[in-house]
């Protein structure tokens, strides 16, 4: 157990018996008591910063992966898109009918003969996250930015991540059934006539490439909102690790008037330093409030 502080009998005998030497002797203390208390504060931000730097490197990580998908999506667009031209500059392709193609079901025949690709609503964002998004994909300069982003609360963010996830994958779930159908035409109708097939496989390219332009844009929104939550995790570290070195200034301040009130109690002259270390310990007090409140 930490021993309690006290003060030496000598001194305490030299205090003068007033509210003014009680004063005087609790100063010591009270200032003591205000450093620990800082001290802890400036541990407790620098750790927050610590976490939401960790933090912001694993939404680093996830945005990577979007990116990625984005990219292999926007690859495989353009794969299919040259094959589709290809196709059309080597052969005639006679374009594709219903009646090609039987048995299939009717969003399978507006996929192949029309393009049409099953729904993909697009997530719908705060007017702030919308913004913000905007100022992203516009390159917008970082201190626009985080104007913008000082605007929107993290829990905005999660629903917006939420939202974007949900809108990708609603758009995955609609497609998997054409998909499937897709197949098994691509696995039967090779044996039959050869003109079907060509314009079958054409159509499947057309298909392929609107499928993942699609997939691509839902993933780009994906990653943009993981972009955010960066950024704004980064300057929550940033604003965290400024309280920190501002409570340990505080702390040092109100260390200082511990030390100073300690000689006052024991020189012969006490008001000046007394006052020296008030006015120390007044300083700590009201700078540590200031960056709690404000910073």
């Amino acid at each position: 157990m930490a021993g309690k502080i006290e003060i030496p009998n000598e001194l305490k005998n030299d205090l003068p018996a007033s509210n003014w030497g009680k004063i005087l002797g609790a100063t010591p203390i009270v200032m003591t008591v205000i450093a620990t208390m800082l001290a802890g504060l400036a541990s407790s931000e620098m750790t927050k910063a610590q976490y939401d730097r960790a933090f912001a490197a694993q939404l680093q990580a996830k945005a990577g992966d979007q990116w990625s998908y984005f990219q292999a999506k926007k690859l495989r667009g353009a794969v299919a898109r040259n094959s589709l031209d290809l196709l059309a500059a080597s052969v005639d392709v006679a374009p594709l009918t219903a009646a090609a193609l039987p048995g299939a079901e009717a969003t399978t025949v507006d996929a192949l003969v029309k393009t049409k690709l099953p729904p993909a609503t697009p997530a719908q964002f705060a007017a702030a996250v919308a913004a913000a998004l905007a100022a992203l994909a516009d390159s917008a300069p970082e201190a626009e930015l985080a104007a913008k982003l000082e605007k929107i609360q993290p829990a905005e963010l999660d629903a917006a991540l939420q939202a974007a996830q949900e809108a990708a994958q609603a758009f995955d779930h609609a497609t998997k059934p054409v998909n499937a159908a897709i197949d098994r035409l691509d696995e039967t109708l090779p044996d039959g006539d050869r003109n079907v097939f060509r314009s079958f496989s054409a159509a499947h390219l057309r298909f392929l490439a609107a499928r993942y332009e699609t997939e691509a844009k839902l993933n780009q929104t994906v990653a943009s909102v993981y972009e955010l939550q960066v950024r704004q995790n980064n300057r929550s570290a940033e604003k965290h690790h400024q309280r920190s070195s501002k409570f340990f200034f505080g702390m040092l301040a109100a260390q200082f008037a511990v030390i100073v009130s300690t000689f006052a109690i024991a020189a012969r002259k006490r008001n000046l330093l007394w006052s020296l270390a008030a006015a120390a310990g007044a300083v700590a007090v009201a700078f540590s409030i200031y960056v709690y409140l404000r910073v």
